[in-house]
């Protein structure tokens, strides 16, 4: 067999990349086409909400599109927000009770779990059920009227989509998260005091003395006032994804699970910073300061 000829010239190797200022450059166009990607993002969810806001008071709400609405974002929504109250009242005497026991002030449980309740964990638990249980679902089922064509259906008859599927959902979710809030409130104080009472002991008398000395309406009206805006971010963030949803179930899918983490986060953003500005108002009108427990 012959050999293979000794004057091959072997073949050069790959060209080296282009250093470290092609990947820098790079980089840095990513990072805008992200940062651009989300401005935009943005700018449509706030033209998205300014027009939901307008047809708000352009026309009159029609009665037999509001009440099927506020029936599916209240009415079912009550089972599931009483249920997650009534036990986030009992982990709340659970964990509390050794630490104030230590303290010596166990008769004082009360007004803990009744303060965290009405300004933080009821407001907070109620959207968050509220953003799983109605914010997945209109974002899926508007997703599916855009994959399957109605809502261009709708537009193509002179009908405004927005007036006929988001505003009712929108009222809804701002008017009925307030009462569900209160319900939320109702039963995580009901279930504290079940526990405190029953199982750990506590005299009825001082753990509602005490929750009415530390508790006052200003406390309930600030959960109230921050689901509001909870409500209001739930609604807009669901129904644009639903309205901007990819074709496929796959789409439709990605589309109610968006609106979920994004109405999530947006939630704990929103309650950061409303609890900041109320507690400043607090503090203006109560000079004396925090109250104190010991």
């Amino acid at each position: 067999m012959a050999s293979a000829p000794s004057d091959i010239v072997p073949a050069a190797p790959p060209a080296p990349p282009g250093g470290i200022a092609d990947w820098l450059a790079g980089a840095i166009a990513d990072l805008g086409s992200l940062v651009l990607d989300h401005v935009a993002a943005i700018g449509d969810v706030t033209l998205f909400s300014l027009r939901t806001v307008g047809w708000i008071f352009a026309r009159r709400q029609r009665r037999d599109v509001l009440l099927p609405a506020f029936y599916q974002i209240g009415v079912l929504s009550l089972p599931v927000v009483a249920l997650t109250g009534l036990f986030i009242g009992m982990v709340l005497a659970v964990q509390s009770f050794a630490q104030f026991k230590a303290l010596g002030l166990e008769t004082r449980l009360g007004s803990v779990i009744n303060l965290s309740l009405v300004r933080e964990l009821g407001p907070v638990l109620a959207a968050t059920m509220l953003a799983g249980r109605v914010g997945s679902a209109m974002a899926a089922e508007l997703g599916t009227m855009r994959v399957t064509e109605q809502i261009d259906a709708l537009e193509s008859m002179g009908a405004n989509p927005i007036y006929y599927l988001v505003v009712p959902r929108f009222l809804g979710c701002l008017i009925l998260i307030p009462v569900l809030t209160v319900m939320a409130d109702f039963m995580g104080v009901l279930g504290g005091y079940l526990y405190s009472h029953l199982l750990l002991g506590i005299d009825y008398h001082h753990y509602w003395n005490n929750s009415r000395e530390y508790v006052d309406a200003f406390d309930f009206l600030m959960g109230i006032f921050k689901s509001l805006f909870f409500g209001a971010a739930i609604a807009l963030v669901s129904c644009h994804h639903g309205f901007h949803s990819e074709p496929g179930a796959e789409g439709v899918g990605r589309a109610a699970t968006n609106a979920f983490v994004h109405s999530f986060v947006l939630i704990l953003v929103l309650d950061l910073f409303l609890g900041m500005w109320l507690n400043n108002v607090h503090d203006f009108f109560r000079p004396e300061g925090p109250r104190r427990l010991l």
